[in-house]
């Protein structure tokens, strides 16, 4: 992808202490953007994503805590980024948790925060950032989904709904917005070997007692590329979704799986 130059812009990225977020604050901040880190974690490692994603062409980073199984901390968030920071431009719901059960053992507790987090806080976000974005008639959303927002995949009962919920949201928002500046897409990323999933690796492995690497290789198999999608790939889409080129492109959910959507 070309580089995207976004100075002037404020972009917030929610979830974005480690993993993917953090690749995509690191990737806005080197084309330019204002970026604000949001996640909760020590401050040790609070202080290591910011210098992470520190870029010379950007002011640096700064970070807002927000508990995201709170309806109302979503909505607080974009106010302290609007009140400290400015109008967002662009903003990236990249926050996610994800919870393995099947169906039958699956609690209600478990269920309402994989929701809360991955798909009614991105509402939140959507809905208290947008006003801004139509004034100014320029802006842009993008939900980090998964291919699970196409595919069911067993005991993961709450993230598929989620990521399913959050594709139509997408679409939903993109409708409302068509012949505006503001555009709004999702990235549907198969597996990425984010510190998330090699957790799932860990207890992979240890439930079928084979190696770290086995694990792993069972666990990409699914994708036909037989490789893991790079955060940084996922960054490079997002940048692309920012610039100009991009305009037109709406209402999108972008699958970036290694082929396995085109079985």
């Amino acid at each position: 992808m070309l580089h995207t130059s976004l100075e002037g812009r404020i972009a917030l990225v929610t979830g974005s202490t480690s993993g993917i977020g953090l690749a995509i604050a690191r990737r806005l901040a080197r084309d330019g953007a204002t970026v604000c880190l949001h996640g909760l974690g020590e401050p040790s490692q609070i202080e290591a994503a910011i210098s992470d994603a520190a870029a010379q062409t950007a002011p640096r980073p700064r970070h807002f805590g927000a508990n995201l199984t709170d309806p109302t901390a979503a909505t607080s968030l974009i106010e302290e980024v609007e009140n400290t920071v400015g109008k967002i431009d662009i903003l990236v719901n990249s926050a996610g948790i994800q919870h393995v059960s099947p169906v039958t053992e699956f609690s209600l507790e478990r269920w309402n925060a994989v929701l809360a987090v991955n798909l009614t806080a991105a509402f939140l976000t959507i809905q208290r950032a947008l006003p801004a974005m139509l004034d100014r008639n320029w802006g842009r959303i993008i939900n980090i989904a998964s291919v699970s927002a196409y595919f069911g995949v067993p005991n993961k009962a709450a993230y598929a709904a989620s990521k399913h919920g959050l594709l139509g949201l997408t679409k939903v928002v993109s409708s409302e917005t068509a012949r505006t500046g503001v555009t709004c897409n999702a990235v549907c990323p198969g597996w990425v070997l984010t510190p998330l999933v090699e957790r799932q690796i860990e207890a992979r492995a240890a439930r079928d007692a084979v190696s770290f690497e086995t694990a792993r290789a069972e666990l990409v198999s699914s994708q036909p590329s037989g490789q893991f999608v790079k955060p940084e790939q996922v960054a490079g889409l997002v940048s692309f979704l920012c610039s100009p080129d991009a305009d037109e492109v709406r209402g999108v959910g972008w699958n970036m799986d290694g082929g396995r959507s085109a079985r």
